[in-house]
């Protein structure tokens, strides 16, 4: 029987190329959170608490391969302009979210996705053709029975019809419907392994955290499940410079930093 090891995810060393950073943006009051809440512990919170931003982190052995992926949720108030745009810059995949009955918020996430790929334009100097960047366009709380629909179907589905990178569901984050298929979607358009959809792995304690690199454990506990995931309790949003380092070095590469250095700044 594996014994508990009490130590923090903090602790574990997770390869840079596995390391992935989700961000979900969209107006206030849509449900963003909500969505991310489903994400990590399958559970549905009834009050509002309005967001500044929070951050999450989960951390994944998936085949003997240990990953982490950091969840992002934002504020749709704009508080911080700079702030919101190094969210963008640091991401890898992201979940833009509007509400069925509010054709403000759809406006809302046609904005912020042009940002998205004029922020990404500007970071790897290609053409928005050359692009390829992983988005789910949510339209939220199309379980509502008294809903007032302000956005039609086919309007958001022309938005991503031709892009092969988007992609486009009606979701209901109140009853759970379509959000487990998003995960999935957008997890498959970022080429990322589809075990990090919330029902495709194991949940496990953090105090299980060391264990996950244990070849003990990979090669005895993997092969029977074939996925673990665990929420850190601990996560903080890194600094700004670590956040710079980042994009630096992962998202453009060592190369191309210089040439890139105004984006950041900008």
């Amino acid at each position: 029987m594996m014994k508990p090891f009490h130590s923090t995810p903090a602790m574990l060393n997770v390869p840079a190329k596995n390391s992935y950073r989700m961000v979900i943006l969209g107006a206030s009051k849509v449900g963003k959170s909500c969505i991310v809440s489903r994400f990590l512990n399958s559970r549905y919170e009834e009050h509002y608490t309005p967001t500044i931003e929070d951050f999450h982190r989960k951390v994944y052995n998936i085949r003997g391969d240990i990953y982490q992926l950091d969840i992002l949720d934002t504020s749709g108030n704009h508080p911080f302009p700079a702030m919101r745009r190094l969210s963008i810059l640091t991401g890898d995949v992201f979940i833009l979210v509007f509400s069925l009955d509010s054709r403000g918020s759809f406006e809302e996430v046609q904005r912020l996705r042009r940002q998205i790929i004029e922020c990404k334009m500007c970071l790897k100097g290609k053409t928005e053709e050359e692009m390829e960047i992983p988005m789910a366009l949510c339209g939220n709380k199309c379980d509502r029975a008294d809903l007032h629909r302000e956005v039609p179907s086919d309007e958001a589905e022309r938005l991503v019809a031709c892009d092969t990178n988007s992609v486009y569901f009606e979701i209901s984050a109140k009853k759970n419907s379509n959000v487990e298929e998003m995960f999935r979607a957008l997890f498959s358009m970022a080429k990322l392994p589809h075990e990090m959809s919330p029902a495709l792995h194991r949940k496990i304690s953090v105090q299980y955290c060391e264990a996950l690199h244990r070849k003990s454990f990979r090669l005895r506990r993997v092969k029977e499940v074939g996925a673990f995931g665990m929420v850190s309790p601990l996560a903080r949003r890194p600094s700004i410079n670590s956040d710079l380092t980042y994009i630096k070095e992962k998202v453009m590469g060592r190369g191309q930093a210089r040439e890139r250095e105004k984006c950041l700044i900008q």
